[in-house]
């Protein structure tokens, strides 16, 4: 059939899509709009994850050696502790005190109400010595006594130390730590992969 001219020259013939053509289109369309769903329910999943169950965090410095090294990848368990407080052997990230921009990891060694005492390399809970297995033997005797004596610890504070006591800024620099600071707690070790590691609290035997 001989394609017709308008009154304007433009040929009728260019505006008719074959079915053939037309199905490519929606073929097209369809796939954009199905790539569209997908993203905005993987954001609608991803995105309160992200920010209320769990969170990355990234190790610097060597205040938790030998269990926690420099650069290393952890994965932090937020929503835990919205159901529950935190418990003695922890380990935990929360916002420096006294600078809430910046985020510090450490171990939860004092629990509200407990008088918390640290002498001869040697941490004391309500008098009793606290032992620590996690500590290696060296870490243990270069403990630094830093002046710290008794502290009773009020209700929502706890007292934070690092593994690396001689490396460590924590709770006998800035003191005890309230429970609002307490983001959450390290539940994974994702990285580097020969150290991968799941985390639960220590059992204490005092």
């Amino acid at each position: 059939m001989d394609n017709i001219l308008n009154d304007k020259g433009l040929n009728l013939g260019d505006f008719n899509y074959s079915p053939n053509k037309r199905s490519k289109i929606r073929a097209v369309v369809d796939f954009i709009w199905e790539m569209v769903k997908v993203t905005i329910i993987s954001l609608a999943i991803i995105l309160p994850i992200r920010y209320f169950l769990i969170q990355p965090f990234y190790v610097k410095g060597a205040s938790m050696e030998p269990n926690f090294y420099d650069h290393e990848y952890l994965i932090i368990d937020e929503i835990s502790y919205r159901f529950s407080d935190p418990g003695r052997g922890d380990i935990v990230v929360f916002k420096y005190p006294k600078d809430p921009s910046q985020y510090f990891i450490k171990r939860v060694v004092g629990l509200p109400g407990e008088k918390i005492e640290i002498k001869e390399g040697l941490v004391f809970i309500d008098g009793q010595t606290l032992r620590e297995d996690y500590l290696t033997d060296d870490i243990l005797t270069q403990l630094p006594l830093g002046g710290y004596g008794e502290v009773v610890l009020a209700e929502g504070e706890y007292f934070l130390l690092g593994d690396n006591r001689s490396q460590s800024l924590d709770s006998r620099t800035f003191g005890p730590v309230a429970r609002d600071f307490i983001i959450g707690r390290t539940w994974l070790r994702g990285w580097p992969f020969h150290r991968l590691t799941v985390f639960n609290a220590p059992t204490y035997n005092f």
